[in-house]
């Protein structure tokens, strides 16, 4: 298979290259680079900016946005936005509840949120995790109950992402406690978080921060008319959604940009008379990573062409499973290399540290998330022993 891109695939690549290291602000995707806040104004400003231009949701239908790409192009696409370190857009709205509605949502729905969700106008966040459904999400307990033209949702979803910065959630949610599968029971209904009887309750997490929440549901009153598609098909709806969802977490981009940051800072640390990288036991460190990343950009770039035909690829798992241990494995080098400097965290201007270095201790924890959504990674491998070994 020839794996070299083409004489149009590199015009396109610069193309996007020249776009997203001009036309994005250059102080949002330097933030974004050391893993600083951008804060949810910049990541609106982002996104208006690449939708603008064509370019938040590219794999959205064509009437509705997208562009008609093939799966190289949006390959070069994402991995040059990850590369020029500018925000992703909100998954949420883009690979998410984006893809849903087009396909399964009425006309209605489509003209009242397509647009706004590509534009951010609408922030989106995911109702499906329950205290006792992650893994086994067909065993959620949050209940819908049609009252004439609205549903009565009660229950409780949690590790809701970015809740706090959310207008609408999409909820799965149980409309057929009877139904004789536990996922035939189940819908897909779009809640705005204004309604009476919403209630977000941030978790903090390990690196101190607020990014995921509580969401509490109380007798809250949602129109019929919110409903996706058919009631009680939200499973299979469900399982679309999660399927936009792992396309692109191989986030090789991000590793790229990050193992590049670990060789910079290197380079400035003294060791004997040379620096961090003339270390054998560093230097090897550096090579097995950059070897890594080259086989699974290989791999990707297989998978990539091998979904020309618009089928799953099992081999999607592998990337999944392998990416997010790229992702963690080169974080966990740059706090290496900060050392001692990595210890402080917003320590203010009386601490030396500089501030890439307190970044990088968070940054490290909070990524310990990238192995267990999307699939965690027993899951991945599961399916790869039984959908490609044949185990």
């Amino acid at each position: 298979m020839n794996l070299a891109l083409t004489d149009e695939e590199l015009a396109f690549r610069d193309e996007m290259r020249t776009f997203f290291t001009t036309q994005i602000p250059a102080e949002i995707r330097e933030r974004y680079a050391r893993g600083e806040e951008v804060g949810k104004e910049g990541f609106i400003e982002s996104q208006r900016i690449l939708n603008a231009n064509g370019l938040a949701t590219p794999h959205w239908p064509v009437e509705w946005g997208g562009r008609d790409w093939t799966p190289v192009q949006k390959h070069i696409w994402l991995d040059e936005l990850q590369l020029a370190s500018v925000p992703e857009p909100l998954a949420f709205n883009t690979s998410m509840v984006g893809p849903v509605i087009a396909a399964f949502g009425s006309q209605e729905q489509k003209e009242k949120f397509l647009p706004a969700t590509a534009n951010l106008d609408i922030w989106w966040c995911q109702g499906f995790s329950e205290p006792e459904a992650g893994s086994d999400l067909a065993s959620l307990k949050t209940r819908a109950v049609r009252d004439g033209d609205d549903y009565v949702i009660n229950g409780q979803k949690t590790w809701t992402t970015l809740a706090q910065h959310a207008d609408w959630i999409f909820v799965l949610a149980r409309t057929n406690p009877d139904a004789p599968k536990k996922q035939a029971g189940i819908s897909f209904i779009l809640v705005d978080m204004k309604t009476p009887g919403v209630t977000v309750r941030p978790i903090k997490l390990i690196d101190g921060g607020y990014e995921v929440n509580e969401i509490f549901f109380e007798d809250v009153r949602v129109p019929a008319e919110n409903l996706v598609g058919e009631e009680n098909q939200g499973w299979s709806y469900a399982k679309f959604l999660l399927g936009n969802e792992r396309t692109g977490v191989t986030r090789l981009g991000f590793s790229k940009v990050r193992l590049a940051q670990a060789k910079e800072r290197a380079a400035d640390i003294s060791v004997g008379e040379g620096t961090l990288l003339d270390d054998p036991l560093f230097a090897a460190r550096i090579a097995e990573l950059e070897n890594e990343i080259i086989a699974l950009e290989l791999t990707q770039l297989r998978v990539v062409a091998s979904s020309a035909d618009g089928k799953p690829n099992p081999a999607s798992s592998l990337l999944k499973l392998r990416g997010s241990e790229l992702q963690q494995a080169t974080l966990e080098l740059l706090t290496d290399v900060a050392g001692p400097d990595s210890l402080p965290f917003a320590a203010g201007d009386g601490i030396s540290s500089p501030l890439w270095a307190q970044r990088t201790a968070p940054t490290y924890l909070n990524y310990r998330k990238v192995s267990i959504y999307s699939g965690s990674s027993e899951v991945q491998r599961s399916i790869i022993a039984s959908s490609i070994l044949g185990l």
